[in-house]
């Protein structure tokens, strides 16, 4: 099966790999050297890609390096498989505005599935890759059509194992029984300290057992036909994913081989000589020998081709038997919207009153309806969150057909999932929980916004009016956290309205994920927005209610259940003789992406007194108020009594809004 050919593709992936890394005086050599035969045998026995499409083929296998660390080995395989990544981009290596930076970034070097380097978080995007697979071949396979069919693998070393979110992922993979989720596990027992002896001693088949996966153990790393034989038998496995142990020796050939002294640091000549004699190499650096330009062109460029011509082939069949399912396939994956997609959103008038939680359910039964690649659940809170769709199925193992996803209490997996989901392409994903748990998110958000994916976070609970469940549950630094992120849309509505609007905008997103910020307790609808909002929102803030005076006298500014509070606050200060308007601002990010004359009309320059309102830190509204201003919000943590009552004792009333432009 396997010949002297492929043990020199072998090395020929370790020593593309320690030239980079040496050229630049960075990287990490110990990955690729130790871990490059399993990659090799993956990527020329068993992955289903075709490089000359590179991603624009839906039905071809994902494969996620999570020790996003190890970017010289998945960039060597690249190079060498066809993929739009040069010899020069090879010696361009962690180089400004190069194709080949420190880690894999997605949409950037052709070829790379997701960005990776967080370690644990790759492991749980290519979990959410296996479920949107799952959820998509339900939908779209037919007798004879299988559309949808193919696997995901990831490369994860010990790091990946021990991060918290891998064990999240783990066991939601397990519990949903993701049979086409393969898990290649570079065990080498060393980290970046030293050995993992010191810190990482369980018993990883157990564990993994314990999560109803499958584990198989390959006991020399550098044995291509058993790692072959391995992943042959993953496959083979249908009713739960596998974690495929490969004992690996890091560094493998290197001086300093199987220490920690090879994970980050470049060899040095002498570790390359040393290293290259190991191997037997008689070329010069950067050299790919033709024996191997012929293999790779062979097992994966050709054989790709080949299997996209024939899915091609298939589906052309496919839309003549199911016209109407291809076109929602190809609309889906296109990110087209389906033309009745707002029909119906519901609106809401004067004299009513919910909370944004509420209207935001109600929101989302409805695009349920009129999308049918929409697709969330919540972390274990779906009954306070309201994610759940009253119409539909939930996703389990004996249903993955269904639309309600059950993600358990694993908030940062659930994120992270949703991500892998995104990236996979197909579905329009959202997934909430409560706002204060937003912290347990932030590196799986943060992963969304570099990767520019789509994502809705539905986040509620938003202020200390969560009321009895005291502090732990009561966000006051999240907003200000969230908001100084970059490329986050982060929205939270005053009203059903705007709520309804900021869901347009999440919808529509094409490279930004969406946080909706939403409250527990009842939000009364504003004069106004159920004619403007959609137009509204979108710009990030807006004059809600007017001045009587060309040259008002002070602004009040707020956001979601503030603003009511505020246009209160109005009406009081209008009798005392003070003329002054109100903005509700549901969207910073969005008002700063505004023309600077959008602006000026609504914080001129002139009107220097001003007033923000929000139950929560005041960090990053000295923008908006100045020197000038002052705020009525939090610079504390909360307390455990009714909600009312704490906004009440912490000043959020109308009686302290006006005392405090009073003070200005």
């Amino acid at each position: 099966m396997f010949d002297t050919v492929d043990q020199l593709a072998v090395n020929t992936i370790r020593t593309l790999s320690m030239d980079m890394i040496q050229k630049a005086n960075s990287g990490h050599p110990g990955l690729p050297l130790g871990a490059s035969p399993m990659a090799y045998v993956l990527w020329s026995r068993h992955l289903k890609i075709n490089p000359a499409t590179s991603r624009n083929w839906t039905n071809r296998d994902r494969f996620v390096l999570s020790a996003g660390h190890g970017s010289a080995m998945l960039y060597s395989l690249l190079h060498l498989s066809g993929f739009k990544v040069s010899m020069n981009d090879l010696k361009q290596f962690r180089q400004w505005n190069s194709k080949t930076p420190g880690h894999p970034e997605v949409n950037h070097t052709d070829g790379v599935e997701a960005t990776t380097g967080p370690l644990g978080q790759g492991f749980a995007m290519a979990v959410g890759m296996a479920m949107a697979e799952a959820h998509l071949s339900a939908i779209y396979n037919k007798p004879n059509f299988d559309i949808i069919n193919h696997h995901t693998y990831t490369l994860v070393g010990d790091g990946d194992l021990m991060e918290g979110v891998s064990g999240e992922a783990a066991s939601l993979a397990g519990h949903l029984k993701l049979g086409k989720l393969i898990v290649l596990y570079d065990s080498n027992d060393i980290s970046l300290d030293g050995p993992t002896s010191m810190s990482f001693t369980e018993n990883v088949e157990k564990r993994f057992l314990a999560y109803g996966w499958q584990y198989l153990l390959v006991e020399d790393g550098n044995d291509l036909e058993a790692i072959h034989q391995a992943i042959n038998s993953a496959k083979e496995t249908q009713d739960k994913p596998t974690l495929i142990e490969v004992k690996t020796v890091i560094g493998f050939g290197a001086p300093k081989q199987g220490t920690s002294g090879v994970h980050g640091v470049p060899l040095g000549e002498g570790g390359i000589a040393a290293a290259k004699k190991t191997y037997d190499w008689q070329y010069s650096e950067f050299t790919v020998p033709d024996g191997v330009i012929d293999r790779f062109k062979e097992k994966i460029f050709d054989k790709g081709a080949e299997k996209e011509n024939f899915w091609n082939t298939l589906f052309d069949e496919y839309k003549k038997e199911y016209p109407e399912l291809s076109k929602q396939y190809e609309e889906s994956w296109n990110g087209e919207l389906s033309k009745n997609w707002q029909d119906s959103l519901p609106k809401y008038d004067v004299g009513t009153s919910a909370a944004s939680r509420v209207t935001s359910k109600e929101t989302i039964q409805v695009l349920s309806k009129n999308l049918p690649n929409f697709f969330g659940g919540s972390a274990d809170l779906s009954a306070s969150n309201n994610t759940m769709v009253a119409a539909e199925s939930d996703f389990q193992s004996n249903n993955y057909i269904g639309r309600n996803i059950w993600f358990g209490v694993r908030e940062f997996a659930m994120a992270a999932a949703m991500n892998g989901i995104a990236l996979h392409d197909g579905i329009s994903v959202y997934g909430g929980t409560f706002f204060v748990f937003s912290n347990y998110l932030l590196p799986a958000i943060r992963m969304s916004a570099i990767q520019k994916l789509p994502v809705t976070y539905v986040l509620t609970h938003d202020s200390v009016a969560v009321g009895e469940d005291g502090p732990t549950h009561e966000p006051i630094e999240q907003l200000a956290s969230i908001r100084s992120m970059p490329n986050v849309h982060v929205i939270r509505p005053a009203d059903g309205n705007e709520v309804v609007a900021a869901w347009k905008l999440a919808i529509t997103s094409k490279s930004t994920p969406t946080i909706l910020v939403l409250s527990r307790q009842n939000l009364p609808v504003l004069e106004g927005t159920k004619e403007n909002a959609r137009d509204t929102v979108a710009k990030g803030a807006y004059v809600i209610s007017p001045a009587s005076k060309a040259v008002p006298d002070g602004v009040l500014i707020a956001t979601g259940s503030e603003v009511y509070l505020a246009v209160k606050a109005q009406k009081v200060l209008r009798e005392q003789g003070k003329d002054v308007f109100v903005v509700s601002m549901p969207s910073m990010d969005l008002f700063e992406a505004q023309s600077d004359n959008y602006k000026e009309s609504i914080f001129p320059n002139a009107v220097r007194k001003r007033i923000a309102i929000e139950a929560a830190s005041s960090f990053g509204w000295e923008k908006y108020v100045g020197l000038d201003g002052a705020t009525v919000t939090l610079d504390h943590f909360g307390a455990s009594a009714p909600g009312d009552v704490i906004l009440e004792k912490f000043g959020f009333t109308v009686e302290n809004i006006v005392k405090k432009f009073e003070q200005l």
